[in-house]
């Protein structure tokens, strides 16, 4: 959204390098489904590709996918799968 409150188009050239930042529940899992769910739409994503950090109480974990993307059905359908994902709290 723009300071109007009105949204704003995003313009991208592809392919490009696309972070996603994704919040989700403190379980060990988490990290493998994400990693998984970024592969499945990058081949070139690798787990090195992630920043990870902890909130100070230790109940939540975000994580900051860099993605290589190449359109922007390829950007939507990750925020799909991880929308779907159970360990996922919101993704940006």
């Amino acid at each position: 959204m723009d300071r109007f409150g009105q949204q704003a188009d995003l313009v991208l050239e592809f392919p490009c390098h696309f972070p996603i930042k994704v919040a989700g529940k403190a379980d060990p899992d988490f990290h493998n489904q994400v990693c998984a769910i970024a592969q499945k739409h990058d081949t070139t994503f690798t787990p090195d590709n992630l920043q990870a950090k902890q909130s100070s109480t230790g109940k939540f974990q975000s994580v900051t996918l860099n993605i290589q993307a190449t359109s922007k059905e390829q950007i939507d359908a990750i925020y799909q799968d991880l929308k779907n994902c159970e360990l996922v709290v919101w993704a940006l």
